[in-house]
């Protein structure tokens, strides 16, 4: 559970008909390139990680196995639900075994079937919970105090305001001298007749400018939830 407090922070929210997930890119330095925070997993889910970047890499590919095999021995969209249960199921194996660690890494998994719109919180633990807003990582606690206002008008929300809204979350998480910009975030999106795709770059901008209120975090979000991660120092490969 450290390494997912130790990761940067990572924002879902869902309306009636779309998920949005956010993720904070983090450069382990400045000659590096920025981590990657979102993976597709098929093209009705998608994931947002926090913590360490080894283990996302390990769950999913598991992820993109189960959904390839879904595809092709019961030729449909391998249901959200299942895949959570199934990676509660494994990560939970590793919580009792002997000579097992339990997973450093929290996942969000948005996605979209023929039940609607979904958006789980994975635990190291092995436990899961389905979500209308949530935020995990390094000061989340200050992304889900946002969410928590704001949660009520996200039902009807349209898929701009949902990335406006999260990216106000994911803009509470950062430290006092830190900003958003079309580097340090990405967006996924995924939806009723919408495949899940992600947004980076310069795509970003566009939504950065409708915050309007300028990107500077707030200093009192800064200081609440600063924690172990102020010391600069980036536990072994976090994103």
């Amino acid at each position: 559970m450290e390494a997912v407090k130790q990761g940067s922070a990572s924002v879902g929210l869902r309306s009636k008909t779309h998920v949005v997930i956010l993720g904070l890119k983090r450069s382990p330095g400045e000659l590096a390139s920025y981590q990657k925070k979102l993976m597709r997993i098929d093209d009705h889910m998608g994931i947002a990680i926090a913590g360490l970047m080894s283990d996302a890499r390990v769950l999913s590919t598991y992820m993109r196995s189960e959904a390839m095999k879904s595809k092709l021995m019961f030729d449909r969209p391998l249901p959200i639900y299942r895949i959570v249960a199934a990676i509660g199921d494994k990560a939970q194996v590793n919580t009792q075994r002997y000579g097992r660690r339990p997973y450093g890494v929290g996942l969000l998994v948005a996605g979209y079937d023929d039940a609607g719109p979904h958006l789980f919180e994975c635990a190291p633990s092995g436990n899961f919970f389905d979500y209308y807003a949530v935020a995990i990582g390094a000061r989340s606690q200050s992304a889900k105090t946002y969410l928590e206002k704001h949660f009520e008008s996200f039902a009807d929300a349209s898929v701009e305001e949902l990335i406006t809204h999260g990216l106000r979350a994911l803009r509470d998480t950062l430290q006092q001298d830190k900003e958003l910009d079309i580097n340090n975030c990405s967006i996924g999106i995924v939806g009723k007749g919408v495949k899940y795709h992600t947004i980076d770059g310069e795509g970003i901008q566009k939504y950065l400018d409708l915050l309007g209120d300028g990107n500077a975090a707030p200093a009192a979000a800064t200081t609440a939830t600063a924690g172990a991660e102020d010391t600069g120092a980036v536990p072994m490969d976090t994103d």
